[in-house]
């Protein structure tokens, strides 16, 4: 952070030290909103004060009255930069200026009084903000663990323009696997465990939770990262916290363009993919883009000290070619345009009541002509057609785009009683047109033989695609009152939000052919091949589309008590309810009453603000997403069919096919609507987690500070699927159910790991609840269901040197932790993006030897970053990372295989393959670097800025992620043992190559 170092005028030593103790040793009580902050402190002589604030952008003002014993307290700032006075009689006595509030946090801004000084020496005091100038701001009335960067460290640090990109810099926050789009993970949590906010509403994706509804970067004035122990008003989250708050206008006009741009000549060339026996899987080299992008803005007063205007805009164009892997070899030529913006209105109604209103838009359009390719010549060839897509990124989901609204009040009714009421809404469509040149019977094709010319069909995505009519949208409202009495300051609210989302998926062309390898298929007796069969073909059928809702509501009460001087306790609770609503309009899921306690404590161990000590304990829950209702509780279908084949049509479908065996469903899903009685477990717990955190912060000097922090996540109860009627049949059985006529489910949603009671219908509606036990999940041959485990432990270790000397910088190091049987609700080990309903916990079988570090553990981070202040036109500034490689494991096939999942088990060779012993994927380090020439030749104040940014400056290209499928699924007749896959230990991913992005800005004022 920068703290400006200007003072008006001479002051005495001994005022200036009297000052200082004074706001050392002033407490603090204090609340505030997610989008707002605090300044507090103590008068040394409160008889007749008050303090009176004006935020110097927009004239806003506060009068706040002084208590007895001297404190103050103006929560629920508007972020941005005050002017703080003490005022007795009228008159100004004592002026801080400059002092800057940010999100979430409180400024100590104390006064030493007059007495102590010269009315000259008292006004010369202005231009002091103590805890920003003399000493490194310790914010002794916080017991979270969160990470606040400025639009000013944003653009002075080489970072990729995004929201993910910044969070990064957060110790215990990793990039999550590729195959998730640009989502991150938080303290070992998967990376749909996160919640985004901009001014106050939550913008996360509505239907995965995975990833956000994002704006313009330059329009962000403040990110806050919550990486642990935050309050009460925070929920749906066991991840962390992404918490932005937009620039907004003041009384000045002004108004900004820039550009920057990416060109695909100064990027180095991608890797290309390999397997280990050395083929070729994927040319990459030409796999670049060229990238444009178009800033601007305009700000200032509609009407001088009332209402005011911001208004920001981001236009990217990004050109692209990819040659895709070679089972589907395919040329695409991609255009793909991206427009955000934002616009802001201020009305300072009067000084007691403020209205801010918020929309931003979020659109992305793609454009993609795509051609086959012939990998044995190196060149294009027919072409096949086009693929377009607007806030769909065929894959994860990650960047859901759309339109966001949001009206926020606060009113001031007096010093003590503050209210914040807030309403937003969002909607976002997506679609995706494929369109053929020649044949419009495309299916997906898989070639998983072991041989080197596979066959390829004439899709466009080989892979599931978009269902018509998918959108998402949101509304919800929160109420928070707060109410400051003596050293109490209480905190009460209502938080809702009701998610709505119509989703649904196809495979291309209707269904998919899998040629493999002839042979036995696990659980598939039926399936026999003629003697002297070397290939047969699985097709699968795979539809699903359903219109769902959640709906979550919560209500909280917290207390910042400043028991004495030196000790600040947080008290909160937070009552949680979730409802989850099917394609049919029924409930299947309803949680009441999850409480999720929330205690903090800290410590200014001198009284000086420069030794702080903290620790905090919570409860954390998360909903069930809403895509669970999609195929776990709505009308889906999805089966399985084996043929031989006689030969391949030019579509790449078989021919001369005759069937083995019958149709098998999977998982249940045969295209009938789901009873919402029996596709869950009755009282279904909520999703949650307990975090218990113990920290540090000293100032060293009075630039520098250094803290560590100690970090336990335990991961208490979870919901997932469970696709094995065994333990059902059994039930029955022991218990003289006649289960002849039963309606059973493909699978249930469960408390993995506990006792858990389902309602069956045993036929003509008769529902008989199956009260199963925990060991009532063992398989017949004994394999139990494991106990739930996913734990976190982390020490975080920081050194800071706050801007000063014409620099500033960061270190963090981070050793932790992340082990379990369960990532949580995503499977990154195979990429699955079905939050809630991964294979994870479908049958005992599958979770033998699944205790291990987990996909997102990485034991050693470093990160560091900062700036430097070369001369007053030039700025270099840098960023690294260096970090352990990701767990490396070894799926196969599994004896048994009662549910059918092929090669799904930490198993290889018929044998225990533990999660993580495998080893590790090599560690990666990162280096990028920037710098920014501001001519003064432009004028005085330097408006214009050329910039240059290089990232990955080593250029290093480390595996970030590889194949952990080892077997095909398929038994070698000969050996008895099951198939090893040609692709097992692939790359997947790897870190972005070199590149450099060049850019201009212009600020001017109107």
């Amino acid at each position: 952070m920068q703290r400006s170092t200007r003072h008006t005028g001479v002051i005495r030593r001994s005022t200036l030290c009297t000052a200082l103790a004074l706001c050392f040793a002033s407490g603090a009580v204090l609340a505030q909103s997610n989008t707002t902050g605090t300044v507090f402190g103590r008068v040394s002589q409160p008889e007749g004060a008050r303090v009176h604030v004006t935020n110097l952008d927009t004239g806003f003002n506060r009068d706040i009255e002084v208590s007895a014993d001297g404190r103050y307290n103006a929560s629920s700032l508007p972020i941005g930069r005050y002017k703080v006075t003490v005022e007795r009689n009228g008159q100004a006595t004592e002026t801080r200026d400059n002092v800057q509030v940010n999100i979430g946090g409180g400024v100590d801004v104390s006064f030493a009084g007059a007495a102590s000084a010269t009315s000259a020496e008292a006004q010369n005091l202005e231009g002091v903000q103590v805890t920003g100038n003399v000493l490194p701001a310790i914010d002794v009335s916080q017991v979270d663990s969160r990470t606040v960067l400025t639009s000013e460290q944003m653009q002075k640090i080489p970072l990729a323009r995004d929201v993910t990109a910044a969070a990064l810099l957060a110790p215990g926050v990793v990039a999550a696997d590729s195959r998730y789009g640009n989502a991150a993970s938080f303290g070992g949590s998967s990376a749909s465990e996160n919640q985004y906010y901009i001014n106050g509403y939550s913008v996360t994706n509505a239907l995965t939770g995975l990833g956000a509804t994002t704006l313009p970067f330059d329009a962000i004035d403040q990110q806050q990262i919550y990486t642990g122990g935050y309050g009460a008003e925070y929920g749906r989250s066991t991840g962390g916290v992404i918490n932005i708050v937009t620039k907004r206008g003041g009384n000045e006009w002004k108004a900004g363009v820039g550009m920057y741009f990416t060109p695909s000549a100064l990027r180095q060339n991608p890797r290309n993919i390999y397997r280990t026996n050395g083929t070729l899987y994927q040319t990459r080299s030409e796999n670049k883009s060229t990238d444009t992008q178009y800033t601007g803005y305009i700000s200032g007063p509609l009407i001088k000290d009332k209402l005011f205007l911001y208004a920001a805009g981001d236009f990217t164009r990004s050109n692209s070619r990819n040659t895709s892997v070679v089972t589907a070899p395919q040329k695409t030529y991609q255009e793909q345009k991206a427009t955000r913006w934002l616009a802001k209105v201020d009305w300072n109604i009067t000084d007691n009541h403020l209205l801010e209103l918020t929309g931003l838009g979020d659109k992305t359009n793609t454009e993609r002509s795509v051609y086959q390719y012939n990998y044995a010549s190196g060149s294009r060839a027919d072409y096949i057609g086009t693929d377009n897509l607007k806030n769909f990124d065929a894959g994860p989901g990650a960047a859901p785009g759309g339109d966001v609204y949001v009206a926020k009040y606060t009113g001031y009714l007096t010093d003590d009683l503050t209210i914040n009421a807030l309403y937003g809404h969002s909607k976002t469509v997506h679609e995706r047109n494929l369109s053929y040149n020649s044949n419009p019977n495309c299916p997906w094709i898989t070639d998983n033989r072991s041989v080197s010319t596979p066959i390829v069909g004439c899709g466009l995505v080989n892979g599931t695609v978009l269902g018509d009519g998918a959108q998402d949208k949101t509304h919800g409202y929160r109420l928070d009152v707060e109410y400051r009495i003596g050293d109490h300051d209480f905190r009460v609210g209502v938080d809702n939000q009701t998610l709505e989302s119509y989703a649904g998926n196809v495979y291309e062309g209707g269904y998919r052919w899998v040629y493999q390898d002839a042979g036995t298929v696990p659980g598939r007796d039926d399936v026999l091949p003629p003697p002297g069969t070397d290939y047969f073909v699985e097709k699968r059928l795979f539809q699903t589309g359903a219109s769902v809702k959640t709906e979550q509501e919560a209500q909280y009460i917290e207390d910042h008590w400043q028991v004495t001087d030196r000790w600040l306790a947080y008290i909160g609770l937070r009552n949680e309810q979730f409802k989850n609503i099917n394609g049919s309009g029924d409930t299947y899921v309803k949680q009441r009453h999850q409480l999720a306690p929330r205690l903090g404590v800290t410590w200014d161990v001198f009284g000086d603000s420069t030794f702080k000590i903290y620790a905090n304990a919570g409860r954390y829950h998360l909903a069930i997403p809403s895509n669970v209702a999609i195929r776990g509780a709505s009308a889906s279908t999805y089966y399985s069919e084996y043929y031989t084949y006689s030969g391949v049509g030019v579509n790449g479908e078989p021919t001369g096919i005759a069937q083995l065996g019958s149709r098998a469903y999977l998982n249940g899903e045969d295209g009938t609507p789901l009873d919402p009685k029996t596709v869950a477990a009755k009282d279904i717990k909520a999703y949650y987690q307990d975090e218990y955190i113990l920290g540090f912060d000293k100032a060293l000097s009075e630039n520098w500070s250094f803290g560590a922090k100690a970090t336990y996540r335990k991961l208490k109860s979870s919901i997932d699927d469970f696709c094995d009627s065994r333990p059902f049949e059994a039930y029955a059985e022991r218990n003289g159910i006649d289960i002849t006529n039963a309606s059973l489910p493909g699978c249930y949603l469960f408390n993995p790991g506990e006792s858990n009671t389902f309602l069956v219908n045993v036929g003509n509606g008769q529902y008989v609840p199956f009260k199963l036990g925990k060991d009532d999940f063992t398989s017949p041959a004994g394999v139990k269901m494991p106990d739930l485990k996913r734990s976190y432990y982390a020490l975080n270790m920081y050194l800071e040197h706050h801007f000063a000397d014409s620099w500033y910088g960061r270190i963090d190091y981070t050793f932790s932790r992340s082990y379990g049987n369960s990532e949580g609700q995503l499977k990154s080990d195979i990429g699955q993006l079905d939050p809630s309903v991964t294979q994870d916990w479908d049958a005992p079988e599958i979770m033998q030897y699944t205790n291990g570090p987990l996909p997102n553990d990485r034991t050693h981070q470093l990160k560091a970053y900062g700036y430097w202040q070369a001369s007053p036109e030039w700025l270099i500034g840098a960023n690294m990372a260096i970090a352990t490689g990701r767990p490396k494991n070894c799926i196969g096939v599994d004896p048994v295989d009662a549910i059918q999942y092929g090669a799904s088990y930490f198993e290889c060779g018929l044998q225990p393959a533990p999660r993580g012993s495998k080893g590790r994927l090599p560690y990666t380090w990162n280096l990028d670097l920037n710098a920014e020439y501001r001519p003064m030749w432009a004028g005085e104040k330097q408006p214009l800025a050329f910039t240059a940014a290089i990232f990955n400056v080593a250029g290093k290209q480390r595996v970030v992620a590889q194949t952990d499928v080892g077997e095909t699924g398929a038994i070698n007749e000969d050996t008895g043992l099951p198939v090893k896959s040609i692709n097992y230990e692939r790359p997947i991913a790897f870190q972005n190559p070199r590149y450099v992005r060049v850019g201009v800005r212009y600020d001017f004022s109107l």
